[in-house]
């Protein structure tokens, strides 16, 4: 068996699972996983037919927590509330044209992203941080992710930001795909500090930008139990 039919047969058998998993799958090692990307241009995707972007108004709060704790970002709803408070208490009023929901054609939030400043610094006008990206699970797969993605990083050019990074990880490796796609690339101080983890992504995407990184085993992750 080649190395590559090797590394096929893995992401088979992970796609496989992902009725069990989700978005999220939690028998992988956890690894903090940093991208970024310049801000010159961004391509549009459209959204399913019936579906619309709206942005943050007062009460949205509660529709975000549920949007996040469905994708799994939260163990439960009070952690949701205390992420809110961290991040976006007492910052409501600068929501309004930075964060961004997708409702459905029934009018239901469904996923959620924001344009906001890079927490890692004082805001610069400079960098952004493409924040808490999640669609609920019962709407994964309808094509919502890389449009959703897009308007918010066009919405970041908009507002002066010339550079977005992405904070993700390796239990959410399929987003991080999506990232990839888009034209994000590992920030090289991270590709560094968690190579493990890239390696464990290019084994389970074989993408291509993620070349110089060797694939993992990642076969002794995906059994029964762990």
């Amino acid at each position: 068996m080649t190395e590559l039919t090797a590394e096929q047969t893995c992401r088979e058998r992970v796609a496989a699972s992902l009725r069990l998993y989700d978005n999220h799958d939690p028998r992988l090692p956890y690894y903090e996983l940093m991208l970024e990307r310049d801000l010159k241009e961004q391509p549009e995707y459209q959204l399913p037919e019936g579906h619309r972007f709206v942005t943050f108004a007062p009460g949205d709060r509660d529709a975000w927590i549920d949007i996040e704790f469905s994708a799994r970002e939260f163990d439960d709803r009070p952690e949701g509330e205390k992420a809110w408070e961290t991040y976006y208490g007492g910052r409501e009023t600068a929501l309004p044209g930075r964060m961004f929901f997708v409702e459905d054609p029934a009018g239901e939030k469904v996923a959620t992203a924001t344009a906001w400043y890079d927490i890692r610094r004082e805001e610069d006008g400079i960098n952004g941080m493409l924040h808490w990206v999640a669609v609920k699970r019962e709407a994964q797969g309808r094509g919502l992710a890389k449009p959703l993605i897009s308007h918010v990083l066009r919405t970041m050019i908009d507002l002066g930001y010339s550079r977005a990074v992405i904070p993700t990880q390796t239990t959410t490796w399929l987003a991080c795909k999506v990232y990839l796609d888009l034209g994000f690339r590992p920030i090289p101080r991270n590709a560094e500090r968690s190579r493990a983890g890239w390696e464990i992504v290019r084994a389970l995407t074989d993408h291509p930008v993620l070349a110089d990184f060797s694939p993992a085993d990642v076969t002794r992750w995906l059994k029964a139990g762990k």
